[in-house]
Protein backbone atom coordinates (compact mmCIF):
# COMPACT_ATOMS: atom_id res chain seq x y z
CA UNK A 1 0.00 0.00 0.00
CA UNK A 2 1.59 3.14 -1.05
CA UNK A 3 1.39 6.19 1.33
CA UNK A 4 -1.26 8.24 -0.57
CA UNK A 5 -3.97 5.06 0.14
CA UNK A 6 -3.06 4.59 3.55
CA UNK A 7 -3.92 8.00 4.76
CA UNK A 8 -7.06 7.86 1.91
CA UNK A 9 -8.26 4.27 4.11
CA UNK A 10 -7.38 5.26 7.68
CA UNK A 11 -10.52 5.50 9.67
CA UNK A 12 -10.94 5.84 13.36
CA UNK A 13 -12.34 2.49 14.32
CA UNK A 14 -14.46 1.61 17.40
CA UNK A 15 -14.95 -2.01 17.31
CA UNK A 16 -12.26 -4.50 16.68
CA UNK A 17 -11.91 -8.49 16.07
CA UNK A 18 -10.49 -10.12 19.12
CA UNK A 19 -7.44 -11.30 16.36
CA UNK A 20 -4.09 -10.47 18.58
CA UNK A 21 -1.72 -7.80 17.22
CA UNK A 22 2.06 -9.36 17.54
CA UNK A 23 4.80 -7.59 19.64
CA UNK A 24 6.95 -7.78 15.95
CA UNK A 25 4.54 -5.81 14.08
CA UNK A 26 3.78 -3.65 17.02
CA UNK A 27 7.83 -3.18 16.61
CA UNK A 28 8.00 -2.60 12.85
CA UNK A 29 5.89 0.02 13.46
CA UNK A 30 7.53 2.08 15.91
CA UNK A 31 10.65 0.86 14.68
CA UNK A 32 9.82 2.88 11.94
CA UNK A 33 7.40 5.99 13.20
CA UNK A 34 10.77 6.80 15.49
CA UNK A 35 12.06 8.67 12.15
CA UNK A 36 9.26 11.10 12.74
CA UNK A 37 10.58 15.03 13.17
CA UNK A 38 10.78 16.26 17.02
CA UNK A 39 11.99 19.56 17.99
CA UNK A 40 16.19 19.37 18.08
CA UNK A 41 15.80 16.00 17.36
CA UNK A 42 14.77 15.07 21.53
CA UNK A 43 12.84 12.21 20.68
CA UNK A 44 10.70 13.02 23.76
CA UNK A 45 8.57 10.25 23.04
CA UNK A 46 8.10 6.79 25.18
CA UNK A 47 5.40 4.27 24.05
CA UNK A 48 3.19 2.05 26.48
CA UNK A 49 1.93 -1.28 24.98
CA UNK A 50 -0.92 -2.09 26.95
CA UNK A 51 -2.33 -5.84 26.50
CA UNK A 52 -3.33 -6.44 29.63
CA UNK A 53 -7.35 -6.75 30.02
CA UNK A 54 -7.04 -5.39 33.13
CA UNK A 55 -5.08 -2.69 32.94
CA UNK A 56 -7.08 -1.47 29.40
CA UNK A 57 -9.85 -1.91 31.48
CA UNK A 58 -8.59 0.68 33.91
CA UNK A 59 -7.32 2.73 31.13
CA UNK A 60 -10.55 2.68 29.38
CA UNK A 61 -12.13 4.02 32.76
CA UNK A 62 -9.89 6.89 33.17
CA UNK A 63 -11.00 7.41 29.33
CA UNK A 64 -13.92 8.85 30.62
CA UNK A 65 -15.35 5.50 30.07
CA UNK A 66 -15.33 4.98 26.83
CA UNK A 67 -16.27 1.22 27.16
CA UNK A 68 -15.89 0.52 23.14
CA UNK A 69 -11.59 0.76 24.26
CA UNK A 70 -11.70 -2.67 25.97
CA UNK A 71 -12.49 -3.93 22.09
CA UNK A 72 -9.06 -3.29 20.92
CA UNK A 73 -6.31 -6.14 21.58
CA UNK A 74 -3.85 -2.71 22.32
CA UNK A 75 -3.84 0.40 24.04
CA UNK A 76 -0.42 2.14 23.02
CA UNK A 77 0.20 5.17 25.04
CA UNK A 78 2.35 7.77 23.82
CA UNK A 79 4.48 9.39 26.99
CA UNK A 80 5.85 12.89 26.74
CA UNK A 81 9.29 13.46 28.18
CA UNK A 82 8.55 16.88 27.93
CA UNK A 83 11.93 18.17 30.38
CA UNK A 84 14.10 16.94 27.86
CA UNK A 85 12.36 19.90 25.58
CA UNK A 86 11.46 22.33 27.95
CA UNK A 87 15.15 22.23 29.27
CA UNK A 88 16.52 23.60 25.69
CA UNK A 89 13.40 25.88 24.40
CA UNK A 90 12.11 26.83 27.98
CA UNK A 91 8.19 27.50 28.02
CA UNK A 92 7.72 26.78 24.59
CA UNK A 93 9.16 23.66 24.86
CA UNK A 94 5.59 22.01 26.29
CA UNK A 95 3.92 22.92 23.27
CA UNK A 96 6.65 21.45 21.08
CA UNK A 97 7.16 18.48 23.27
CA UNK A 98 3.13 17.75 22.53
CA UNK A 99 3.83 18.44 18.99
CA UNK A 100 6.35 15.79 18.93
CA UNK A 101 3.97 13.42 20.03
CA UNK A 102 1.34 13.98 17.42
CA UNK A 103 3.42 14.04 15.01
CA UNK A 104 5.10 10.16 15.93
CA UNK A 105 1.15 9.65 16.46
CA UNK A 106 -0.06 10.24 12.70
CA UNK A 107 3.00 8.56 11.84
CA UNK A 108 2.03 5.32 13.59
CA UNK A 109 -1.79 5.49 13.13
CA UNK A 110 -0.71 5.51 8.68
CA UNK A 111 2.07 2.56 8.94
CA UNK A 112 -0.50 0.61 11.26
CA UNK A 113 -3.19 1.28 8.21
CA UNK A 114 -0.56 0.23 6.16
CA UNK A 115 -0.36 -3.32 7.67
CA UNK A 116 -4.18 -3.86 7.71
CA UNK A 117 -4.27 -2.54 11.52
CA UNK A 118 -6.83 0.34 12.29
CA UNK A 119 -6.77 2.70 15.36
CA UNK A 120 -8.68 5.44 16.96
CA UNK A 121 -6.96 8.55 18.55
CA UNK A 122 -8.07 9.35 22.38
CA UNK A 123 -6.91 12.05 23.88
CA UNK A 124 -9.72 12.48 26.13
CA UNK A 125 -8.66 11.03 29.84
CA UNK A 126 -7.93 11.74 33.71
CA UNK A 127 -4.22 12.64 33.46
CA UNK A 128 -3.69 11.75 37.21
CA UNK A 129 -5.24 8.35 36.82
CA UNK A 130 -3.08 7.32 33.63
CA UNK A 131 -0.02 8.51 35.58
CA UNK A 132 -1.53 6.31 38.58
CA UNK A 133 -2.11 3.21 36.08
CA UNK A 134 0.62 3.33 33.65
CA UNK A 135 2.99 4.08 37.16
CA UNK A 136 4.64 6.99 35.07
CA UNK A 137 7.64 9.54 36.47
CA UNK A 138 6.30 12.40 37.85
CA UNK A 139 8.03 14.19 34.73
CA UNK A 140 6.35 11.77 32.21
CA UNK A 141 3.01 12.78 30.79
CA UNK A 142 0.49 10.19 28.77
CA UNK A 143 0.23 12.50 25.73
CA UNK A 144 -1.83 9.91 23.63
CA UNK A 145 -3.45 6.43 23.86
CA UNK A 146 -3.77 4.79 20.60
CA UNK A 147 -6.17 2.06 20.13
CA UNK A 148 -4.90 -0.47 17.84
CA UNK A 149 -6.21 -3.55 16.47
CA UNK A 150 -8.35 -5.20 13.39
CA UNK A 151 -11.42 -3.61 12.40
CA UNK A 152 -14.53 -5.29 13.41
CA UNK A 153 -16.63 -2.87 11.01
CA UNK A 154 -18.37 -3.88 8.03
CA UNK A 155 -19.18 -1.16 6.41
CA UNK A 156 -16.74 1.40 5.81
CA UNK A 157 -18.08 5.23 5.25
CA UNK A 158 -17.24 8.31 3.36
CA UNK A 159 -15.66 10.53 5.23
CA UNK A 160 -16.74 14.18 4.95
CA UNK A 161 -13.95 17.14 3.93
CA UNK A 162 -13.96 20.34 3.06
CA UNK A 163 -13.60 21.46 -0.59
CA UNK A 164 -9.73 22.55 -0.98
CA UNK A 165 -10.63 25.59 -1.99
CA UNK A 166 -12.41 26.74 0.94
CA UNK A 167 -9.36 25.40 3.23
CA UNK A 168 -6.19 27.73 1.33
CA UNK A 169 -5.68 31.09 1.35
CA UNK A 170 -2.05 32.63 -0.04
CA UNK A 171 -0.39 35.09 1.35
CA UNK A 172 -2.64 36.40 4.17
CA UNK A 173 -5.70 34.93 6.04
CA UNK A 174 -9.11 35.11 3.48
CA UNK A 175 -6.89 35.86 0.44
CA UNK A 176 -7.31 33.84 -2.59
CA UNK A 177 -5.33 34.81 -5.44
CA UNK A 178 -5.71 30.70 -7.26
CA UNK A 179 -7.93 28.37 -7.76
CA UNK A 180 -7.56 24.42 -7.73
CA UNK A 181 -8.75 21.95 -9.88
CA UNK A 182 -11.65 20.32 -8.78
CA UNK A 183 -9.97 17.66 -6.57
CA UNK A 184 -10.64 13.52 -7.55
CA UNK A 185 -9.41 12.39 -4.07
CA UNK A 186 -12.86 11.79 -3.13
CA UNK A 187 -13.18 10.08 -6.26
CA UNK A 188 -10.40 7.53 -4.87
CA UNK A 189 -11.59 7.26 -1.86
CA UNK A 190 -15.24 5.78 -2.95
CA UNK A 191 -12.93 3.42 -5.34
CA UNK A 192 -11.23 2.31 -2.31
CA UNK A 193 -14.46 1.93 -0.11
CA UNK A 194 -15.79 -0.31 -2.60
CA UNK A 195 -12.90 -2.93 -2.69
Amino acid sequence: MDLKDAILQRRSVRRYTDKAVGVDVIGEIIDVARFAPSAGNLQNWQFIVVADKKRKAEITTACLEQAWMNQAPVHLVICNQYKKVTGLYGKLGKMFSIQDCAIIASYIMLLARERGLDTCWVGAFDNEAMQRILELPEDVDPEIILTLGYSAEKKVEEPKREEIDDLIFFDKWNKKTAKFPKSSVMEKVKGLLKK
